[in-house]
């Protein structure tokens, strides 16, 4: 099982942390929500510099139910995917009608036909391909759409899958939700897209092995993190215990993964981890004893396009495969956690 190439794709509206705050302080201020300063406060501790937006500022105010958010979702969903896959794709030499599978997976929109399905018909993909679409794993699943499309070419060797992944977070912020969870999603999340093209071993297309993965599943956990949907969309559900809950166990789980393949963390030349946000990624570093600059690009990734919650350990890993790849034989550990609580992990061999 390989990753044989990466790609990103992003909206082309890119706006800096204190545009966006000030355009939402607009916003809340007319619909008498007064507390703009720690709107602004909380804004300023997410790591974020600036983030990519579906729509200029100015064209989200209209988006006044669900069903209107939504159609932009499917829209922009589509054009981000297609732009992702055939990115991929020809970085790898890759036709597109020799994609045999397509995982895709997202958290921020909802469409059926999926639109994996949509992207079938857009860019005539084969007609027997195996579509996956995979609902409600936010950040976590940008890890297990990777584990499950090795799983896929490890029992179909002689061919190629594609993980899409696509978030589009501006597109669920609920404007009359002056809760501290919903302004730190609105300084925290942006929106993207990130594609990773996997092959089987017969396959005559080389990159980094993936040799194994893991899953670790936390019991009674499941109000830390989510959506609490209603007619307004997606209500964002995020518990202050999460970064308790990371330092708890991920150290744990990731020496017991690191064993089952005969290693120790010493010898993981790199980390490939979700960047979930300032609180996230120390509890990461606290939990596996990573206090050097191995989260560096991590960190990197928060800061230049914000948590895209599935795509964001994709971006990471395409900042390895394009910019820092490491030299051959060396191992890198990816990971990410998200709702349920859960965690996904994989490790890789250059």
């Amino acid at each position: 099982m390989q990753i044989i190439s990466t790609a990103t794709a992003f909206p082309p509206h890119y706006f800096l942390q204190q545009t966006v705050v000030e355009g939402l302080k607009g916003q809340w201020e007319q619909w008498g929500l007064r507390d703009t300063a720690m709107l602004e406060r909380l804004h300023s501790r997410t790591g974020v510099a600036g983030r990519y937006f579906s729509l200029p500022l100015e064209q989200y105010p209209p988006l006044d139910t669900w069903g209107k958010a939504n159609d932009v979702w499917i829209e922009t969903a589509e054009r981000l995917g297609e732009q992702a896959i055939d990115c991929v794709l020809n970085k790898a030499g890759v036709d597109r009608k020799q994609i045999a599978a397509i995982f895709f997976v997202s958290v921020t929109g909802v469409s059926s036909p999926s639109v994996d399905a949509r992207l079938v018909n857009r860019m005539r993909l084969a007609a027997s391909i195996k579509r996956n679409p995979i609902f409600g794993l936010g950040c976590v699943a940008g890890a297990a759409g990777l584990s499950r499309a090795a799983d896929y070419v490890r029992a179909y060797p002689d061919q190629i899958a594609v993980l899409l992944a696509v978030e589009l977070c501006s597109l669920t912020w609920q404007r009359d939700d002056s809760s501290v969870a919903n302004m730190i999603a609105t300084g925290l999340f942006g929106d993207g897209a990130a594609a990773v093209l996997v092959a089987g071993d017969q396959v005559k297309l080389k990159g980094p092995r993936i040799l194994g993965s893991a899953s670790s599943f936390y019991p009674d956990t499941q109000d830390a993190m989510g959506w609490k949907i209603s007619e307004t969309g997606f209500q964002v559900v995020l518990s202050p215990d999460v970064p308790v809950i990371v330092k708890e166990n991920l150290g744990r789980d990731v020496d017991a993964f690191l064993a089952s393949h005969g290693m120790t963390r010493d010898q993981v030349d790199s980390w490939i981890m979700h960047p979930g946000g300032p609180k996230i990624l120390e509890a990461v570093a606290d939990a596996l004893g990573l206090h050097h600059g191995e989260l560096e690009l991590s960190w990197e990734a928060l800061k230049k396009v914000g948590n895209l919650s599935s795509a964001s350990v994709l971006v990471v890993l395409d900042g390895v495969m394009t910019h820092r790849r490491p030299k051959p034989g060396s191992r890198s550990l990816l990971a990410a956690m998200g709702p349920g609580f859960c965690s996904e992990m994989l490790l890789l061999e250059w």
